[in-house]
């Protein structure tokens, strides 16, 4: 049997060898590849392409930097405390607001990596040239890499004012570190996107890819800001706000505006007992949105990589994690089973300021009941529920309402329509807007408690969980209309739309109705006042109103820190309507660039200057 064996085995082997080589089994080695020679491939390089879009996840989950310290949000909650209670944090401008805290250090590298990203794509694309069949998809993958490094250079410009350039893929390491004028990068950020938009499709059949439009959209955004022409340090002039307007129209006729603002985001009800949507409930990909993140298992950003910051500012970057990051949250009331999924967790990095609802009409705006959760329901039942020492106890059901904060035009003015937790007559916690964040010692409606910013919250996530589906919208038509009103009130012509009213109407009219009324707080910052004034514009537009109705359109899309930076209105409005920044008055004219991350100075073998006052 052994000597069978031995046959057959060499009998076999000949067989194999006298085979025609090309029904050999030929084994090709991935693992030795060089990258210059796999990126050489139109395969490899379509696979490299796709590399500059997963680095969007964490660079726009970097919120504290451009929502935080502005006039919609702070980490804080407690105002009453601001007299007595010291918080120097970054938000606030204080003196931890150093050149070595992490925030910047993670804009700065995350938007450098994917600049590197970008150029790596453009400097190799010559070695694609070989392939004919390749040269028109070739053209395009290069003016994607194009519009991604304008994207960065020009968050990083408005961050931190002059900064390096490379335009070349990095092969070695180089210390020299080289600040180029702000003047110079604006060039180059115009020269990019406008060599993008000649190549670019109207539309992608990978979605998520870059378009026209998307380059168009930053277009408009570069130009409206040039025209500013932040400490005449940007090059800019009047002929900017000219073609931002004209970029601006030709976003309008690409992308109309959904008519519904509530179709935009997850959908969602407001009551956790009658819920019928789940997780991945959202109209993501529709007629307005021009540019967006993209967070779906199979999206073309899909990838492992971490971020480096740890916390919940930041999550890896397999899914979004807006939905659980606004402030407020129901754990403490009652009828609530704590850590579920029927609301999430609240982890409350970024609380509304309650002057910010009062921009907002409660009666008609759309984005009012979107943005803000007005009422907290009891998801099981919690009978025989005490909420006052002395006070009757009371039956909670599931789907009973259990706290309510009042519309800031409609207060509870009488101890009567107040919760029996503080003496009144209601079987829920009433809490009006001027009490948000304040310190209650009530056991009825939990302690500092504030309302829910829920537009991009997603129903049916499981507790804790920060991997949301939602696509993270970083371009909508919506804004294209206010880039325009901006720039006709800057000094261009009116456009196809008409006037700067016509372009800022048209927001404000799909969002509360072109025949119902649209009013606002007279004085916003007083809490206690009712007094109302419309914002609809009649006959002109102002940049504050502009800069309003882009809080109520844009509240919590990553634009705030940047609409302020660019119109010099950030101390002003900053200390207007956040208490801890307006009672601590750390902040000052250089707060409008951040510091250059110490890292980045410590490791540069050249004399690099720091921004001043840092």
């Amino acid at each position: 049997m052994k000597t069978l064996n031995k046959i057959t085995i060499a009998f076999a082997l000949a067989m194999m060898i006298s085979c025609d080589t090309d029904e050999l089994l030929l084994e090709e080695s991935i693992s030795n590849q060089t990258a210059s020679s796999y990126f050489s491939t139109p395969s490899g390089f379509e696979d490299l392409s796709k590399s500059i879009y997963p680095l969007l996840r964490p660079i726009s989950q970097l919120r504290a930097l451009t929502l935080n310290g502005t006039d919609l949000f702070s980490r804080a909650t407690a105002w009453d405390m601001v007299g007595t209670q010291q918080n120097p944090g970054i938000e606030t401008y204080g003196p931890e607001f150093t050149d070595g805290v992490a925030e910047v250090q993670d804009l700065w590298t995350y938007n450098y990596k994917n600049i590197n990203r970008a150029n790596t794509l453009i400097t190799r694309s010559a070695d694609l040239e070989s392939f004919s069949s390749y040269a028109a998809t070739l053209k395009v993958r290069v003016a994607e890499a194009k519009f991604m490094r304008a994207f960065s250079y020009f968050s990083l410009v408005q961050h931190f004012g002059d900064i390096p350039m490379p335009l070349e893929e990095t092969t070695s390491a180089n210390k020299e570190v080289t600040r180029v004028p702000s003047a110079q990068v604006y060039t180059q950020i115009i020269s990019d996107l406008s060599e993008a938009e000649a190549v670019l499709p109207a539309s992608n059949s990978d979605y998520g890819r870059a378009t026209k439009g998307a380059a168009q959209h930053l277009l408009a955004r570069v130009y409206l800001t040039r025209g500013w022409n932040f400490n005449n340090s940007l090059g800019g002039s009047t002929a900017d706000f000219t073609s931002a307007r004209e970029y601006a129209d030709k976003v309008i006729a690409a992308y109309p505006m959904v008519s519904n603002y509530a179709d935009l985001f997850p959908k969602k009800s407001e009551n956790p007992t009658q819920q019928t949507f789940g997780p991945g409930d959202q109209n993501a990909r529709n007629s307005e949105v021009v540019f967006a993140v993209q967070y779906s298992d199979q999206a073309l950003t899909n990838s492992n990589e971490v971020a480096d910051q740890v916390g919940a500012e930041v999550t890896p970057d397999v899914g979004n994690n807006s939905h659980s990051i606004f402030g407020g949250g129901p754990d403490e009331v009652p009828g609530s089973p704590g850590r579920t999924s029927d609301y999430n967790r609240q982890l409350g990095v970024h609380n509304t300021l309650p002057g910010v609802w009062r921009l907002f009409d409660p009666n008609t705006d759309s984005r009012y009941a979107l943005n803000f959760v007005e009422k907290v329901y009891a998801v099981v039942n919690n009978p025989g529920f005490v909420p006052a020492p002395g006070v009757t106890p009371i039956d909670i059901k599931a789907g009973d309402l259990v706290l309510e904060f009042r519309d800031w035009n409609n207060p509870a003015t009488s101890l009567a329509e107040r919760g029996k937790d503080v003496g009144g007559n209601m079987d829920y916690a009433v809490i009006n807007i001027d009490e948000i964040g304040k310190i209650e010692e009530s056991n009825f409606h939990g302690v500092n408690k504030t309302p829910m910013m829920w537009k991009f919250w997603e129903p049916g996530i499981p507790y804790g969980n920060g991997f949301g589906q939602f696509d993270h919208p970083l371009m909508r038509s919506s804004e294209a209309y206010l880039i325009a009103a901006e720039a006709i009130v800057k000094g261009a012509s009116n456009g196809s739309i008409g006037s700067a009213v016509d372009y800022y109407n048209a927001v404000v009219n799909r969002a509360v109705g072109a025949s119902n009324s649209a009013n606002m707080a007279l004085e916003p910052n007083n809490l206690t006042s009712v007094a109302t004034k419309s914002y609809r514009a009649s006959g002109s537009v102002t940049i504050d109103m502009i800069l309003d109705e882009r809080a109520r359109e844009f509240m919590g899309e990553g634009l705030r820190w940047y609409d302020l930076k660019r119109t010099s209105k950030l101390i002003e409005r900053a200390k207007a309507f956040n208490p801890w920044i307006g009672g601590l008055n750390y902040i000052k004219e250089h707060h409008y660039l951040r510091p250059i991350p110490l890292s980045e100075i410590d490791l540069a073998n050249s004399e690099v200057a720091q921004n001043p006052g840092y």
